[in-house]
């Protein structure tokens, strides 16, 4: 079963710190967003293997924007 992580909120995507292929615990941080010069992280949610990231650093987000797509263990 795969599950997708979205935005929360709107703003810039950061830093990337997973790629497709890790391995993720619900806890992991997946990306940093960076909105109103504050860094906010996306965390995985579920534990599972990032099977595609669908964000590039630079970008931006808006609620509701999938950010990675995990399938779930």
């Amino acid at each position: 079963m795969s599950h997708t992580v979205v935005a929360e909120l709107v703003a810039n995507v950061q830093t990337i710190i997973a790629k497709a292929g890790d391995t993720v615990g619900p806890e992991d941080t997946l990306v940093i967003l960076e909105s109103m010069k504050m860094e906010i992280p996306v965390l995985a949610e579920v534990a599972g293997t990032i099977t595609e990231l669908k964000v590039a650093e630079g970008e931006v987000v808006r609620d509701g924007d999938p950010i990675a797509v995990i399938e779930e263990k």
